[in-house]
């Protein structure tokens, strides 16, 4: 029993300094020290929007063409479990934070959207590693990024709308599904669903190795965008950062469950928890910004950002 117990303790330790010391990580946490040293290693904004097209239309693309080759009675589990994992996620996070910290239903409306959605980046960066682990999830697992992500973002703000009485609600759902994120991934799992393998691999050497090179390109310019942030984390209180802290670790445990509970591999349940532990910072502010005008964006952005850390390491 020790034994094994040490040959665990030891591959989790050697999993853990394989993560810790990833390209990608070490990009993020030199974006983070080098803004807190005064350093500006911000890229253009240009460069940003089209790295985060890149590498959600590549998302896209890849989960598009392994979809072609999956059934649908595969899909029904996972499905479910992820739309439930928005539902419940967005519930909790409103709850909590109106009727307990005593948020405002604008703040805890937007920050919810914002802990429903899902962060694209730390999806990638844990389909990156289960995949390097030995563990590479199911290949349909981009589609769920999709279908969480809307639930997950509209839920929130319909409970404001409706407690409220606002009429902006149409607005928001049209910057949910025809946002960035949604058009990027969902336009580009049809596309790749539509060409298949054979058409995937006409474009495979454009999206497949210099994805990783990519990527670590935009993880410093998030730890560079996280860094910021750190006067407002100081100012929104204790509770606002408990649950960052707290909330990631409780989301994530959840959605490994309902992986493992949906029939997912260990790897594609890793996976889900990495993406019910995440929150999102482009699809959601454009959502919040329309039918919540009243949020104070430095809550619900601190706290995703905050999550997102969290959940990728």
């Amino acid at each position: 029993m020790h034994r094994m117990i040490g040959i665990i303790a030891a591959s989790s330790l050697a999993l853990a300094r394989d993560n810790l010391t990833s390209i990608p990580v070490l990009a993020f946490a030199l974006g983070a020290v080098a803004t807190l040293a005064r350093s500006d290693v911000r890229l253009p904004a240009s460069a940003v929007k089209l790295i985060s097209a890149y590498l959600l239309f590549a998302i896209g693309l890849k989960g598009g063409h392994e979809l072609a080759s999956t059934s649908a009675a595969d899909m029904v589990g996972p499905t479910i479990a992820t739309v439930a994992l928005g539902v419940v996620i967005a519930l909790v996070v409103v709850g909590v934070l109106r009727w307990r910290a005593r948020f405002s239903l604008a703040d805890s409306g937007a920050i919810a959207a914002h802990y429903g959605s899902v962060s694209a980046v730390t999806f990638t960066a844990a389909a990156a590693f289960t995949t390097t682990a030995g563990q590479a999830p199911e290949g349909f697992m981009p589609a769920l990024v999709v279908i969480m992500e809307i639930p997950g973002i509209v839920l929130p703000l319909v409970i404001v709308v409706l407690l409220t009485g606002r009429a902006s609600l149409a607005e928001a759902r049209a910057e949910v599904l025809l946002g960035n994120t949604v058009i990027l991934l969902g336009g580009g799992l049809i596309i790749g669903w539509l060409a298949g393998p054979r058409g995937f691999a006409d474009v495979a050497p454009f999206f497949e190795a210099p994805f990783k090179g990519v990527l670590p390109l935009f993880l410093l310019e998030l730890g560079a965008l996280a860094a910021t942030h750190v006067q407002a984390v100081r100012k929104v209180g204790l509770p606002l950062i408990g649950l960052a802290i707290v909330g990631p670790v409780i989301f994530g445990t959840i959605g490994v469950a309902a992986g493992v509970a949906a029939g997912l591999s260990t790897g594609a349940a890793a996976v889900l928890g990495a993406m019910a532990a995440s929150a999102s910072y482009i699809a959601a502010p454009a959502a919040v910004s329309v039918a919540l005008p009243d949020a104070k964006p430095a809550y619900s952005l601190t706290a995703a950002l905050a999550s997102r850390f969290r959940s990728t390491w």
